[in-house]
């Protein structure tokens, strides 16, 4: 199935554009989610992945379809941290989850090759995040059928204006630059309701620049990191709307909170879960009022 008409489904399934991302990270996992990995014989390393799938299991019950883990969070720990991965995308894979793989992956020739066969061929996700810093011939790779990607466009990290902002001699910025590059890439790999499988990454603290870049993009899937814990409100991703949509999964965006929902506090006497649970099912409510 063509992978944006899968994640439109996916969406108009619960109704929202929602996505957890799964960035684990050993001194923030819930003390109660570290003892229960230890009452099992495991240890730390074990834990990530049981954390994992503790915040995929309580997300899943919220009613979110599409998650996102970050790689590098995994890859820090070794052949033992890419073992939890590859165990946390096998049991999002069991509850029928879509998987964004948050890798930032940007290289030439051969070694692009390689990364695409990692991520879909090995780990076996849906789509993946992708630099276009070395040209589009780098993205090439990863456009398969069946499967998408996220090509960095405007991120939400502070320090990207100093590249991505940047004029060119044109009149367009760095991101306009790349937004075309996207475009064009996309033009004819649209899928039956109209979206590309060749998206963008657009942070939700750049809005300002949102409409500029969805009219060179009109048939992306922006996914937007920056909501929440970040800055970004629902006004600035409602900015970033494909005009006329009216279903949930036409919009055109896929909306990404991570330490909002997976680090939620829990209440005195809650478990750690619920609370999770609670904040994934915010995060629905409030995207549900974009449609």
């Amino acid at each position: 199935m063509h992978f944006a008409d899968r994640l439109a489904a996916a969406i108009d399934q619960t109704g929202a554009p929602a996505c957890v991302g799964l960035d684990p990270i050993l001194e923030k996992i819930p003390q109660a989610s570290l003892d229960a990995t230890a009452r099992e014989g495991g240890d730390d390393i074990e834990a990530l992945g049981d954390f994992c799938i503790g915040v995929m299991h309580a997300a899943h019950d919220a009613g979110v379809t599409v998650i996102k883990p970050q790689s590098a969070c995994f890859e820090r720990h070794g052949s033992r941290g890419f073992a939890q991965l590859e165990r946390t995308v096998a049991e999002a894979h069991r509850l029928g989850m879509l998987i964004v793989l948050d890798a930032k992956r940007g290289d030439i020739g051969i070694s692009a090759e390689h990364y695409a066969a990692w991520a879909f061929d090995h780990l076996d996700v849906h789509a993946i995040t992708l630099s276009p810093y070395l040209g589009s011939d780098t993205l090439e790779p990863f456009m398969r059928e069946g499967r998408g990607i996220f090509v960095l466009v405007r991120t939400s990290n502070p320090g990207s204006d100093a590249v991505q902002a940047v004029r060119l001699a044109d009149g367009r910025s760095v991101a306009e630059m790349f937004a075309g590059m996207v475009a064009e890439l996309g033009r004819h790999r649209r899928g039956g309701r109209g979206l590309s499988d060749v998206g963008a990454v657009v942070g939700a603290t750049k809005a300002d620049e949102a409409a500029a870049l969805r009219e060179r993009m009109p048939d992306q899937v922006f996914l937007v990191p920056g909501y929440g814990a970040q800055g970004g409100t629902l006004e600035d991703v409602r900015r970033m709307i494909r005009p006329g949509a009216r279903r949930p999964g036409d919009l055109g965006v896929l909306v990404n909170a991570s330490r909002s929902v997976i680090y939620a506090q829990a209440e005195p006497g809650e478990n750690w879960t619920h609370a999770v649970r609670s904040a994934a099912q915010n995060l629905i409510t409030q995207l549900r009022d974009l449609a």
